[in-house]
């Protein structure tokens, strides 16, 4: 929790900044913890807890800008710092297009900090006994049968994270959340002494909705199933992205969006705000205030106010990722930069209702299942990409046999021109809501 001594000391660092010269400043205090338990072959390996407390400020002086931070946090710490982070700013080259946001952009209904019901005060419950036991209780090793398992490294942690922000516009807003996590990568052994690795994780921010049971199965599922692997002819394929690695075709997209990027001449949608550039089935909304789901946010680091809202309507362009900075700099109205939490909306051709991945293997019929992206890169000023992936060949909709070392290329903007179908099942315990995607003509290269 953010006490109401700790309140009392962000706003205090409002007052010296402003005593010290500077017209405008924003306090960000924020508090954090973290404990972790990890294990090998289902034995503890190591145990981690750390804590965490710090303040930023933003200041504004004399049409300059400065940000800064400590984990000083005594009063008189605090005053030395502030008053010589003014004096430094006040070296620095002028800036006319630095401001604080417009106050009726501020959020104001972001209280008590837990209004999209993000923290679980049960973590504070949680004894070091108790992470132990979360962690061996849900290892495999040695438990798993049908399957020579020969390694199983786990992870289970649990975390609470809390943020106040003030500033001399008026703001003030609070954020908390915690989250628990549990995630293993397993490794099998074939008849051969090949070995094949697989991994799963769950996480949520309230200990009620929190499967670390379902984790250890699915990752020797998935290790057993990259047994016996075979080689795939280059060619153009019908690419299906699994849920779990879709967000690699659509991080350049969101990339691209920045208005950083756009004003530096670094992205590939520059000349696309309110122009039809993808096809008519992408649909991507930002939902930041969804309760109860990882990602969720009332305000970003500005203190700006989000809402749900269309970022992508029917391929059409509606909005850049847009701070108050970047604003003055190219003339685009602000927005929010951060704190964005886009979902891909389902679609498929005439109405088909799609929802799995193997619904919308069944409706591309042959093609390339991928699971995993290995390394490569996206060129954000043209996007043009390269990718490493492994998968699965499926054909009339059934997965067929594992392949490897393949290597996918092409141009996003020409990649989505070839959209197929986007299902319906992003794990909420994602920040960013990308479910099963696929895509006809696709380039790969074994």
């Amino acid at each position: 929790m953010i006490s109401a001594e700790e309140k009392s000391l962000a706003k205090a660092c409002l007052e010296i900044a402003g005593a010290a010269g500077a017209q405008k400043a924003r306090v960000s205090l924020s508090k954090s913890s973290m404990n972790l338990v990890s294990t090998l072959n289902a034995e503890v390996d190591r145990v981690t807890s750390c804590q965490d407390s710090s303040i930023s400020i933003a200041i504004f002086a004399d049409g300059r800008y400065g940000s800064y931070s400590t984990n000083k946090l005594g009063l008189e710490d605090l005053k030395s710092f502030i008053i010589k982070a003014v004096e430094m700013t006040k070296l620095l080259a002028p800036d006319e297009c630095r401001n604080l946001p417009d106050p009726s952009r501020l959020v104001k209904d972001a209280v008590d900090g837990n209004e999209l019901g993000l923290y679980d005060p049960a973590i504070v419950e949680i004894s070091p006994q108790q992470r132990i036991a979360f962690a061996l209780d849900n290892a495999v090793y040695g438990r798993q049968d049908g399957c020579r398992l020969i390694s199983e490294e786990g992870e289970y942690s649990d975390s609470d994270y809390h943020n106040y922000v003030v500033d001399s516009n008026g703001l003030e807003a609070i954020h908390r959340e915690t989250s628990f996590e549990y995630g293993t990568e397993v490794t099998v052994e074939d008849d051969k002494g090949n070995k094949f690795s697989g991994g799963w994780w769950e996480a949520s921010p309230l200990l009620k909705d929190f499967k670390p049971g379902l984790v250890g199965p699915a990752a020797v599922k998935e290790a057993v199933a990259q047994i016996g692997p075979k080689p795939c002819r280059s060619g153009k394929y019908t690419m299906v992205i699994d849920s779990e690695v879709s967000t690699k075709v659509v991080n350049p997209i969101l990339g691209a969006l920045s208005a950083y990027n756009v004003q530096q001449k670094n992205s590939f949608l520059s000349e696309a705000l309110g122009k039809t550039v993808f096809p008519e089935g992408l649909t991507m909304m930002d939902l930041p205030r969804s309760a109860g789901e990882t990602g969720s946010k009332y305000f970003d680091s500005e203190g700006v106010a989000t809402s749900d809202h269309c970022i992508i309507e029917k391929g059409k362009v509606l909005e850049y990722f847009v701070n108050t900075y970047m604003s003055a700099k190219t003339g685009l109205s602000p927005t929010c930069e951060d704190a964005i939490r886009p979902k891909i909306l389902p679609w498929a051709p005439d109405g088909v209702k799609l929802t799995t991945r193997e619904e919308i293997m069944d409706f591309c019929g042959d093609g390339i299942l991928v699971t995993d992206f290995e390394g490569g890169n996206c060129n954000t000023a043209t996007g043009d990409f390269s990718y490493a992936i492994q998968g699965y060949r499926f054909k009339k909709g059934r997965i067929v046999c594992p392949v490897r070392e393949m290597l996918v290329t092409g141009n996003i903007i020409s990649l989505w021109q070839g959209f197929i179908a986007a299902g319906d099942d992003a794990r909420v315990c994602r920040a960013k809501l990308i479910p099963t995607l696929a895509f006809r003509g696709v380039d790969f290269s074994g």
